[in-house]
Formats: structure tokens, C-alpha cells, sequence
């Protein structure tokens, strides 16, 4: 595993569900874009990055990089470890780096350009001509690098440190240390190379069909034909009939597709065993850990954890809400619909905008003055489009430029828990740009931790400001429920995970088969009270995590549970904790995630750290059932 692809993975991971923008001609739109309930939606600009899809900055910057990644192979291969033995090997290294960087600079910008457009309309022929192009040309560069990471790694341990005294190399010693921990993985040289040409023609294909037949898909609800996200929509409806509609709705059109969707997961758990086993990784998920940085027995204790607390977590709450609703049970479209106590009305952008920053900036003023950039300087895409990727997500891009918010704002008080999510990633993201291409991206474990906790400070800060008591029930529900989201679903989902690339070792599944994996850990973790009825063995179909990222979703529940015990340090800390918690964010990958807690007092090997986590969730369940 190469850092290259390393870097690679955690730019497509951040993307979350997807990648790029609309071509040029579509932006124009926004000028005609209807207002509606939630006020005028911001379009992001992509022109920081490059004017549009047939701008000869783009064609300037991929021949830049054709020439640079083959005058880097000329200067240095072959000569890593004889060059890095040598008195100032340590300065002839870091000056290699440099320039390795400032190539993964480029090529970041490149990448995340063609991905953001791709994300915005990934139906276009052009624009999906134009991601595949940019991405083949990318990778075939990319080629050319490849020796630098594998030969890197044979340079004797010794002879490495020796080199790091020096300063200039000594800089990027989180980098090293980092990449040699991929040592034991790593594959001859042609076989490196042969992987990394293939992905292309291999699961970078599977994943880009698996966008396209996702965004192309439509939904009949009451004799109209919706995309998935706002037929997603409809499942937090106020009313019943609606969101049953809609559920019968999803589940009728993923039947009808379900022969593709199986297709695309058993290709990819196929071709990831292929991968591990070559490897040698011994679990299905020790790759994920690798990448992560952190401890298989951590992730295996986080997840006995959350499975233990089923019945006091989910299975408890949602039998408070089907009693809120005189049911004993709710069937499945139900689980997200909004409290009959609940308020009812649209939240505009701009409200939306005011809660997230007044939140941010009652905690660090810095903190708000980041986030408010995304804002002014229209680094976010919210409108629901036809074509546009579903869900949300924060790009960090590269270090030269800036991250990019995409959402799908609908005015839903989960959209202003998103928001905050994603402006919590893009801080995160702001602040470790200044430890350049190679040491910003930081695991996902703790990527996860800014975006919990920038949701943890707008929910207090509602709370606090809520007085009606119907209301604040609502309120303290809603975020009872997210937590379940993140949390208890998150870890069903890693299940779930775990269950299908097990079993596909020994032979393709039948949708049939994968659906009956789904109802299994999802009836576990959902409990008594919810019914699940005909249709729902088909909803695995459209995570997206499933399909770009394996094994990704442990990382929301290990981020919300470490936010729990943060956000408890915070309530009882004294003076200075916003700014330790800001450079714990600024650290980005240059610091393993237990030094970085260190500072707070928190130690996620303690067994008991996770269950101080979900007691939090447990104890706002505790008060609803108080409130009656």
C-alpha cells in the first residue's frame, strides 16, 4: 500500500458519499434557483480551484503533472537507500520529499476538482467523461511515484533514524514513521504497480457505477418521480401515510435493481479479499485498522460495547416513541419520524447559518471565524439536484486551496445537526492544511471527533435557548435519535459489513442472502419495538460506505463516543480547553490519536472509556423517560 494511495483514500473517505461538482452551463442556473421554504441555497465555487471543466489551466496542470511525476522517477529511483546512507543523506531525503509533496499537491487539486464536479451532477456524460478522463490520467502519472513509498520502506531502520537528526527530515518524521508502518503489507514493486494501474479498470469502475446507478434511480410517491435523497426526505415526513409511501416506494425500485447492487458487492468484497490476502492482512477489517491507525482490540471493544447496550440504548428508545405515538410497535418507516410534540415548520438557510456559527462562537471565536469562510466565500453546495450526490459531505481538497461543504439542506432539523457536522469536519480540515499534503489528512477515527463535537455545541447551545418543555423534549429526542444513528446503526452497519465479506470468502451471496445478513443485525440493534415490514431486506442497497470505503462506519461511533467523554471534560474543564481542543485539530495526522487525547485525560484502550461514552446516550434516554 503506497502513501500515494493511502493519501488517496482518505481524500475519497472525506468525500464520504461520491465526488464533483456540475459543469459550467448548469451553475448558471442558481440564478433561477426557486427559494422555497428554506430561503435562497448557496452553490459552491469551484473556480478557486479551476475555472471549469475545459479550462486550459486543467490541461496545463495534467501535462505538470505528467512531467513532473517522470522527472521525479529519473532523479530518484534506485538511489533511496545509497543516497540516504550517505553524510546529509537526511537533507537529500527531505529535499525528495519536497518535491513528492508538492506533486501530491497538484495531483490533489486535479483529483478533487474532477471529484467535486462529479459529485454535483454525476449523470452528466461530460462531466463523467471528464472524471474518468482526469482520474486515468492521474493514475497513469501516479505510476511513476510509486517506486518512492516501496523503496522508502527497505531503507534500514537505522540508516532512517540516523538521517532524521537532520531537521529538514526530521520534519516529516509523523510521515515516515507512518508510512513504515504499511511495511509488512507491502508487495514486490510490479505487483504494487499492477495494482495500482488496474483500480482504475477495478473498484474505482465498481464504485463509479455504483454513483451513477444511485444518482439515476427514481422513485414513484405519489405520482411523482423523486431522486433518492428527497424519497429519503419523506421518511422524516409529518405524515404517516407519506412516509410509508416512500419507504414502499425505495423498496420497490431497489428490487427492481437489486441484481446490480449485488453485483457491485460481491465484485468488491471479491476483489478487497484479493487484495488482503495477497497482503497478508489475517481480518477483513485490519486493512480499515491500518489506514485508521488504531488497534484492532480497541474497534473489537468499542463494538461488544455497543452491542451490549442495545437493549439500554435503542431498543429503550424506541419503545418511548412508539408509546409516543399509542403503538407498541412502529414499523420501520417510522423510526425517523418526527415527534408528534414536535415543532412543525421549515428552517431557513439563513436561521440554519445563525444557529451552527452562534454555537461555534460561544465556544472559540477562532472556531467561528473559520467556519463562517465556508459561508462568505462559498465553499458549500446545499440545494437537493437531479444528478447531485446524496448525503453530505466536507473535501478537504488540497493544502493550496481550501475544503468544500456538499449537503443537501431541506430545512429539516437534522439538516441543521448536518450542517454543523460537516462545518466541524471543514474546520478541522482548515486547520491541519499547514502540515502539508503528506501529514494533514488525519484517520478517520479521529476525523469523525470535530464533526461530532461541532454537533454536540449547536445542540447544547438549542437546548439551552429552548424553554417550552414539549419542546425541549423534542429537541433532546432528536439528539437521542441522531446518537442512535451514529452510534448504534453505525456499529449494525460494521456488522453487517463484517457478516457479507466473511461469507463472500466462500462464494457469491444472493441479494436474497445479503438481504437476510441486513435483517439480522438490523433487527438485533433496532429491537422489539420496531416492525420491520416487507421491502426493508433491500435497504443495504444505497449506503454508499459499503461500497467506497469498507468497514468506514466504526469510525462515527468511535468519534460520537469519544465526543461524549470530551464534551464532559469540557463541561468541567478550566480555562484553555477550546484552545487545546483547536490544536488537537491543527495536529492533523502528524500525532497517533492516544497522544492527542493525552491532554484531556482520556484513554480509549481503558475498557470503560467506551461505556462512559454511551452512559451519555443512556442518561438522555433516562430523561426523556422521566418527561413521560
Amino acid at each position: 500500500m503506497t502513501s500515494r494511495s493511502k493519501s488517496a483514500l482518505r481524500k475519497e473517505s472525506a468525500l464520504r458519499k461520491t465526488t464533483a461538482q456540475r459543469k459550467s452551463t448548469i451553475a448558471k442556473r442558481a440564478a433561477k434557483q426557486a427559494v422555497g421554504n428554506t430561503g435562497k441555497l448557496p452553490e459552491w465555487n469551484l473556480a478557486d480551484l479551476y475555472p471549469g471543466i475545459d479550462a486550459p489551466e486543467v490541461a496545463r496542470d495534467l501535462q505538470k503533472m505528467d512531467a513532473d511525476c517522470v522527472a521525479f522517477e529519473t532523479d530518484y529511483k534506485g538511489r533511496l537507500a545509497e543516497n540516504t546512507a550517505r553524510d546529509g543523506g537526511g537533507k537529500w531525503l527531505a529535499e525528495a520529499i519536497r518535491r513528492y509533496e508538492a506533486i501530491d499537491d497538484l495531483a490533489g487539486r486535479l483529483g478533487s476538482y474532477a471529484g467535486l464536479v462529479h459529485a454535483g451532477d454525476s449523470v452528466d456524460p461530460a462531466i463523467s467523461k471528464f472524471y474518468g478522463d482526469v482520474s486515468e490520467r492521474l493514475t497513469a502519472a501516479s505510476v511513476h511515484l510509486l517506486f518512492f513509498s516501496l523503496e522508502l520502506n527497505r531503507v534500514d531502520d537505522d540508516v532512517i533514524e540516523r538521517a532524521m537528526a537532520e531537521p529538514e527530515l526530521g520534519h516529516y518524521r509523523p510521515w515516515i514513521d507512518d508510512l513504515r508502518k504499511d511495511k509488512p503489507y507491502q508487495l514486490e514493486d510490479r505487483v504494487e504497480q499492477l495494482f495500482h494501474e488496474k483500480a482504475q479498470s477495478g473498484y474505482a469502475a465498481w464504485n463509479r457505477l455504483f454513483d451513477q446507478t444511485i444518482s439515476g434511480l427514481r422513485f414513484k410517491v405519489a405520482g411523482k418521480e423523486l431522486a433518492i435523497e428527497p424519497t429519503l426526505n419523506l421518511l422524516q415526513d409529518k405524515a404517516g401515510d407519506r412516509r410509508k409511501a416512500a419507504a414502499q416506494a425505495l423498496a420497490r425500485t431497489f428490487k427492481d435493481n437489486e441484481r446490480t447492487f449485488a453485483l457491485v458487492t460481491n465484485t468488491l468484497a471479491k476483489d478487497k479479499e484479493i487484495s488482503d490476502r495477497w497482503r497478508g492482512f489475517q481480518d477483513v477489517a485490519d486493512s480499515r485498522h491500518l489506514n485508521n491507525r488504531v488497534e484492532r482490540e480497541v474497534v473489537d471493544a468499542l463494538v461488544a460495547s455497543v452491542r451490549a447496550a442495545y437493549p439500554k440504548l435503542s431498543h429503550r428508545y424506541y419503545a418511548l416513541k412508539a408509546g409516543w405515538f399509542k403503538k407498541k410497535k412502529l414499523p420501520h418507516w417510522d423510526r425517523n419520524a418526527p415527534l408528534p410534540f414536535a415543532a412543525t415548520g421549515s428552517i431557513a438557510w439563513p436561521e440554519a447559518r445563525n444557529m451552527v456559527l452562534s454555537a461555534y462562537r460561544g465556544f472559540s471565536p477562532k472556531m467561528a471565524e473559520i467556519a463562517e469562510r465556508f459561508f462568505v466565500d462559498r465553499w458549500i453546495d446545499a440545494p437537493v439536484r437531479p444528478g447531485k450526490a446524496p448525503g453530505a459531505f466536507s473535501h478537504p481538497t488540497t493544502p493550496s486551496a481550501h475544503p468544500y461543504v456538499l449537503m443537501n439542506y431541506q430545512g429539516k432539523p437534522r439538516d441543521v445537526m448536518t450542517l454543523a457536522h460537516e462545518l466541524g469536519h471543514g474546520v478541522h480540515q482548515v486547520l491541519a492544511a499547514r502540515n502539508g499534503a503528506l501529514m494533514a489528512p488525519t484517520p478517520l477515527t479521529l476525523a469523525e471527533t470535530a464533526s461530532v463535537f461541532g454537533e454536540m455545541l449547536t445542540f447544547k447551545r438549542l437546548l439551552s435557548q429552548t424553554k417550552n418543555a414539549k419542546q425541549r423534549q423534542a429537541l433532546l429526542a432528536g439528539k437521542v435519535e441522531d446518537m442512535i444513528n451514529t452510534v448504534v446503526r453505525q456499529i449494525a452497519f460494521y456488522s453487517f459489513e463484517r457478516a457479507v465479506h466473511t461469507e463472500r470468502k466462500n462464494g457469491e451471496l444472493t441479494a436474497e442472502r445479503i438481504g437476510q445478513i441486513w435483517l439480522g443485525v438490523q433487527g438485533e440493534s433496532l429491537g422489539p419495538a420496531i416492525e420491520i415490514k416487507p421491502g426493508y431486506e433491500t435497504f443495504w442497497m444505497y449506503i454508499p460506505h459499503f461500497i467506497h470505503s469498507p468497514f468506514y462506519v466504526y469510525a462515527y461511533a468511535f468519534g460520537d463516543c469519544l465526543v461524549n467523554s470530551l464534551y464532559a471534560v469540557y463541561e468541567h474543564a478550566s480555562e484553555g480547553f477550546a484552545e487545546r481542543y483547536l490544536d488537537m485539530l491543527a495536529a492533523g495526522g502528524t500525532k497517533h490519536y492516544s497522544e492527542l487525547l493525552r491532554p484531556f485525560g482520556l484513554d480509549a484502550k481503558d475498557p470503560k472509556f467506551w461505556d462512559g461514552g454511551l452512559s451519555v446516550i443512556s442518561g438522555m434516554i433516562d430523561e426523556l423517560e422521566a418527561m413521560g
